[in-house]
C-alpha cells in the first residue's frame, strides 16, 4: 500500500514539475527575444502543449510501476521540447545558456520549496507527499542536466563542440527516446551517480535522508 501511494505522489510531482519547467523554459526564451515558443503556444501550463507519449507517459508509468512495489528507480521524465530559435537571441552564447538552464532552475526551485516546507515540521502523510515532491523535482533537475541530446545538459554540451559536431549532436535529439532507454538500462553507473546527486540535493533541501524516509533500501 505504501509503494502505491508513493508511486501516485511521484507521478503527480512529475506532472507538476514538467509543467512548470517547460513553462519556465518557454517563458525565458520568449523574454530573451525569441517569439517561437509563443507562436507555437508553448508559453502555457496546459499539458496538451508539452505532453510527450514516451517521455511524459510511458517513462513515468514505468518508474511508477517500480515504485509501487517499492523498487527504487530514479524518477525521470521529459516533455516535448519547446521550439526555440536561438537566432533571435541577441547575446550568444549567454542567452542559450540562460534558456537551457531555465528548466533545471525551475525544478531546483520546486525541490527547495518542497524541502523548506518539510523543514517546517510536517509529519504523517504530508511528510511523505512533500519529501516525494522534493526528491522527484531534484531528480528532474539532475536528469535534465545529463549530457544527452535533447535534454538541457546536451544543449549546454553542444556549445562546447566544433560547429560540425555541434550540428550532428543537436540533430541526434530526434532519437531522444532511444538514447534515454539506452542510458537507463545500459549505463547504470551514470544513473547511480545521478541518483546520489539527487539524494544529496533532497537531503540538503529537506534535512532528511529522503530514500530512507520513503522506505527505499
Amino acid at each position: 500500500m505504501l509503494g502505491l501511494r508513493l508511486a501516485l505522489y511521484m507521478a503527480a510531482s512529475l506532472f507538476i514539475g514538467l509543467a512548470l519547467r517547460e513553462y519556465a523554459r518557454a517563458r525565458v526564451a520568449a523574454t530573451l527575444g525569441d517569439p517561437t515558443p509563443r507562436l507555437w503556444g508553448r508559453v502555457t501550463l496546459r499539458p496538451k502543449a508539452w505532453f510527450d507519449p514516451f517521455g511524459s507517459g510511458f517513462l513515468p508509468a514505468l518508474v511508477g510501476l517500480l515504485w509501487s512495489v517499492q523498487a527504487f528507480f530514479m524518477p525521470a521524465a521529459y516533455a516535448k521540447p519547446a521550439p526555440i530559435d536561438t537566432n533571435y537571441f541577441k547575446r550568444h552564447p549567454r542567452d542559450v545558456v540562460v534558456a537551457s538552464l531555465a528548466g533545471p532552475a525551475a525544478s531546483l526551485a520546486l525541490a527547495i520549496a518542497g524541502g523548506l516546507t518539510v523543514r517546517t515540521g510536517v509529519s504523517g502523510e504530508a511528510l511523505l507527499v512533500l519529501t516525494t515532491f522534493a526528491f522527484t523535482n531534484a531528480s528532474l533537475f539532475v536528469f535534465h542536466l545529463l549530457p544527452i541530446p535533447g535534454l538541457d545538459g546536451g544543449r549546454l554540451l553542444a556549445l562546447l563542440l566544433p560547429p560540425h559536431a555541434r550540428e550532428v549532436f543537436r540533430n541526434a535529439d530526434r532519437y531522444l527516446a532511444l538514447i534515454v532507454l539506452v542510458v537507463l538500462f545500459l549505463f547504470t553507473f551514470l544513473l547511480s551517480i545521478a541518483s546520489l546527486l539527487t539524494g544529496a540535493i533532497c537531503q540538503a533541501a529537506t534535512g532528511q535522508d529522503c530514500l530512507v524516509l520513503l522506505s527505499f533500501p
